[in-house]
């Protein structure tokens, strides 16, 4: 039987990779994104591989959302056996004193509260199903160390660590293990943005500036270490905080 992966944020960039990399392993696939985002391209290279691919959409900081969510894939499915909170937005570039406060609501909502509600509602389902599970938060190095210019995604992701590790010790007796990953810098639309916003040169400079192997990290390189964490080869593996950022936190 086929094991069933739910990726937020799965329409591109890492969540794409993650959802590619999870079908390629095998898996039918449920991302769920938002209703604007294009997910044709993501839907075709899951068919090409031979597996499912459901698309939800929605808002991953409503709790109404993860409920039918998971009713839609109860009913297409019959199972989750992954979850992989990736869904995350960087916020704007500012010092902590002209940091807007909506902004750091907005980041905090989507980066911090959608993964709380993806770990409470998708653990629920797991338990209800009573196969165990996997649940992958994707974190980032901004959430081992401090980042002055980009507070609320640096916050938020530190958040993430703090879900990660006591969801991990909640459910170690119930055969649901929870791990994060947290990557450097990715060749991503997310960081695009941020060379738009600061000058691309400059901003490559600056965000490569603490990696050791002196370049972004590729999606695929993101995705492989989540397949891992997701699959039998890691079932003694919960609670691990895993960087995969070019040996930035070396």
């Amino acid at each position: 039987m086929s094991r069933i992966a739910l990726i937020t944020g799965g329409a591109r960039g890492i969540g794409a990779a993650i959802a590619t990399a999870l079908a390629h392993d095998g898996c039918d696939i449920a991302i769920a994104d938002l209703p604007t985002s294009d997910t044709s391209a993501i839907t075709h290279s899951i068919s090409q591989l031979g597996r499912q691919c459901l698309v939800c959409t929605g808002d991953v900081s409503r709790a109404s959302d993860w409920q039918q969510w998971l009713a839609t894939i109860d009913q297409h499915y019959g199972r989750l056996d992954i979850i992989v909170n990736n869904a995350g937005i960087s916020g704007p570039i500012a010092a902590i004193t002209d940091y807007p406060d909506e902004a750091f609501d907005q980041v905090m909502a989507i980066n911090c509260t959608g993964v709380f509600l993806g770990i409470k509602y998708g653990a629920k389902a797991m338990l209800a199903y009573g196969n165990g599970g996997n649940i992958v938060n994707i974190s980032s190095n901004a959430g081992l160390g401090g980042s002055p210019q980009i507070i609320g995604y640096s916050t938020s992701k530190h958040a993430v660590i703090g879900l990660t590790k006591s969801a991990a010790k909640g459910f170690a007796t119930q055969g649901i293990r929870v791990n994060a990953v947290c990557p450097a810098p990715t060749d991503t639309e997310m960081v695009h943005q941020l060379e738009r916003l600061a000058g691309a040169d400059i901003a490559r400079q600056r965000l490569t500036a603490g990696t050791p192997m002196g370049r972004y990290g590729q999606p695929h390189e993101i995705a492989a270490a989540v397949v891992f964490l997701a699959s039998p080869a890691a079932s003694f593996v919960t609670g691990a905080i895993l960087p995969v950022d070019g040996g930035s936190v070396a």
